[in-house]
């Protein structure tokens, strides 16, 4: 059972297992629901919205519920729809609480592969809106993963402002990240009080969940900026080669893999003996949107772009040799007699030697938004990374300030989410952040 943050229960919240009537309204496509409609009330849609997908597959289903959110140990998907959402003016929190339980309803739904509410796509009512958009229709679950976070503003906002009543259950070490080095940050692609990551084998089924979702957030939360990703830049599990990115560079080599149980107890999971318990088991996300002067770095040398990077571009070994796996000797002397992998190249200053052993989870995608009037892409990394501190990725990125790769990049966006534990049955997401703490 919910509560407040004195333990009484909350009022008007609907049970995790039913949808309530704004989410319904969401999910029929109306057009804007007033914030005074709400309540407990609401269709029990729990079995509609798990309706099997006749035109579709239920393999490549991966569970929505578990000690740990899906999506950050799982093996990384081809494609991604990262979403930030902004709360409108006028939500409480029990609206809050109530988005979060019809969010959890949509969302083992869609990681099943079925079709939202009682008519899915298309045997709703002829003269109603569908309950599902329906471009997922026949795709399957592709591997569909939904990975929610709460911002910082969730608890406090810049004016000192506790919204929802959750300002004593702020972690510690959940601060604004601060400024770095040559940051150029879009306010309109930075931060956000809520967020979604959707990674999926499909582009469409990741797409459709965001979609929905959002249809589902009607009245309540808008989206305040979102990405599209193909191509992931990091292996996540041991089964999957080590991808590329768009410097055409093997991408992620040393990170944290989901077979490496020790290492993601030591740097990834929120430990049990953390204050906060709804944060135990949790984790943070860091995503960082970095453009690349993709133009300027192709006119480089190969000889230059190793010496940038630390790394062979072929086989992606130290340049201190060896293959891609084997650890790089910053002590080695190249036949130049210089140091084998230069002082300010990538592998080097981001290496967990030279940051006193921080290591984290990184989950990125490439991206292309097009291109602008003098023909050049805009092209880069939406970079996504886990630590269970987001002083990791603070210490590593201001490591990265001599970094001579900063010639061809630019921070754009920016945004750090608490992730809480894994949802158990009968659990809403985020539940345990609105109960009275064991």
């Amino acid at each position: 059972m919910s509560g407040t943050p004195s333990g009484e229960p909350d009022t008007g919240v609907p049970e995790p297992n039913r949808v309530s009537r704004r989410g319904l309204f969401g999910l029929l496509g109306s057009g804007a629901v007033g914030l005074a409609v709400g309540g407990a009330g609401g269709a029990a849609l729990a079995t509609a919205a798990g309706a099997g997908n006749p035109g579709g597959s239920s393999s490549g289903a991966v569970p929505f519920r578990g000690a740990h959110q899906a999506g950050i140990v799982t093996p990384a998907q081809d494609r991604l729809h990262f979403a930030s959402f902004q709360l409108l003016r006028g939500v409480d929190r029990a609206a809050l609480i109530e988005l979060l339980s019809d969010w959890t309803v949509a969302a083992e739904a869609l990681t099943r592969g079925a079709e939202l509410g009682a008519g899915g796509a298309a045997s709703g009512p002829p003269l109603a809106p569908p309950s599902d958009t329906g471009e997922a229709l026949g795709l399957g679950a592709a591997k569909l993963t939904l990975t929610f976070g709460f911002g910082r503003s969730l608890f406090e906002t810049k004016d000192g402002e506790d919204r929802f009543g959750l300002a004593e259950r702020l972690p510690a070490e959940f601060t604004e990240l601060p400024a770095f080095a040559f940051d150029l940050l879009d306010s309109a692609t930075t931060g956000g009080d809520l967020c979604i990551q959707a990674c999926a084998d499909d582009p469409q089924v990741a797409v459709h969940a965001i979609r929905n979702l959002s249809r589902i957030a009607m009245g309540r939360a808008r989206i305040a900026w979102s990405q599209l990703g193909f191509g992931r830049t990091s292996s996540t599990s041991q089964s999957q080669d080590t991808p590329r990115n768009l410097f055409g560079f093997k991408d992620g080599t040393a990170n944290v893999m989901a077979e490496d149980r020790e290492g993601l107890a030591e740097h990834i999971w929120v430990p049990e003996s953390h204050p906060q318990e709804w944060l135990r088991g949790g984790s943070y996300l860091v995503a960082r949107k970095i453009a690349m002067t993709i133009e300027t770095w192709d006119r480089a040398s190969l000889s230059e772009q190793e010496r940038i990077v630390g790394r062979t571009k072929g086989e992606g070994g130290p340049l201190s040799g060896g293959a891609e796996f084997d650890a790089p000797n910053f002590e080695a002397v190249s036949t130049a007699g210089g140091p084998a992998i230069a002082t300010d190249a990538h592998v080097r200053l981001a290496h967990p030697e030279q940051n006193g052993g921080a290591r984290m989870l990184r989950r990125g995608y490439n991206y292309v938004d097009g291109s602008n009037p003098l023909g050049q892409l805009g092209a880069g990394l939406f970079f996504i990374s886990f630590q269970k501190d987001p002083a990791t990725f603070v210490r590593v990125q201001q490591s990265l300030k001599a970094d001579s790769m900063n010639e061809y990049l630019r921070h754009v966006g920016s945004g750090l989410w608490a992730i809480p534990r894994g949802i158990s049955p009968g659990e809403y997401v985020g539940q345990a952040l609105f109960t009275k703490s064991a």
